[in-house]
């Protein structure tokens, strides 16, 4: 009843995990971007179906995702590689895509991130993401920590995702971050990232994805907000009680907040120098 599709680009640390952990489904893709590191051969032997398509952005590169395959069911699960469903989930996902209402596109899933075999409970910032949708009804938007646009109702569900974003180590984790920081620099020195701060959405916004946007694009209107950051998810969100592993992922997204900060004073210094 549920289709599936991993986004890959040289996942072969985690790629045969994440293809293991979705075994309920007799309809598994990988979609790659054009991996160097066997990612590919380890999913065919593995059963699952493998599609190419050349990176471009993060949001074009997901909706392709959801459009070349030639996906089997009406519900479609979209995964990381460094992604697990448990069993809980796998069941609890079966029953609501077999029962759900006509006006229901898309299920909102609990993730729980791991850091060194420690679930980051009061660490992890946004718990809730939309990863079980109707095949045909929900698109990404936002090049850099994508938004997917469901156009029926969402309903969450409650059995947990477990994610390993440390899974190729912390080097891996800051890279790809360095990365991520550039792309949000831009968006900030254009003005797209606080486009859509409204306090009124942030707090009384109908659906959780609206008022997230909202909420994150009021944050990046904060003084010292690598500070704030750090402050907030210790001692606000009770990221100590995480203990060295909360006080650790505390610090990295504080750094890629600081790292954001950075190259965007850089990119507008440079606009000034070329006035």
């Amino acid at each position: 009843m549920i289709s599936v599709v991993i986004l890959t680009k040289n996942e072969s640390t985690d790629i045969g995990g994440a293809i293991r952990s979705v075994s309920f489904s007799n309809d598994v893709h990988v979609f790659d971007s054009m991996s160097t590191d066997g990612t590919q051969e380890i999913a065919r032997s593995l059963g699952a179906t493998v599609h190419e398509r050349v990176f471009d952005n993060y949001a074009a590169q997901r909706n392709a995702s959801l459009t070349q395959p030639a996906f089997r069911h009406d519900w479609v699960l979209i995964l990381d590689a460094d992604e697990r469903p448990t069993r809980e989930l796998v069941a609890e996902m079966q029953r609501a895509v077999a029962t759900a209402d006509a006006d229901v596109d898309g299920f909102r899933l609990r993730r729980h991130d791991y850091l060194w075999g420690t679930w980051l409970e009061h660490a992890q910032i946004t718990p809730y993401y939309t990863r079980l949708v109707r095949r045909g009804r929900a698109r990404y938007v936002r090049e850099i920590n994508e938004l997917l646009e469901v156009d029926g109702r969402i309903v969450e569900l409650q059995a947990p995702l477990n994610h390993y974003p440390f899974s190729k180590g912390i080097a891996h984790w800051v890279a790809k971050h360095n990365v991520y920081s550039t792309m949000e620099a831009q968006l900030l020195a254009s003005g797209a990232a606080t486009a859509d701060a409204s306090l009124q959405v942030a707090l009384f916004g109908k659906d959780r994805g609206e008022r997230r946007a909202a909420q994150k694009a009021l944050f990046f209107k904060l003084p010292m907000r690598p500070v704030f950051k750090w402050i907030y998810m210790m001692f606000i969100r009770g990221a100590v009680l995480d203990g060295y592993a909360g006080l650790t992922y505390s610090t990295l997204q504080s750094f890629y907040e600081y790292l954001i900060e950075l190259k965007r004073r850089e990119i507008m210094h440079e606009r000034l120098l070329n006035i």
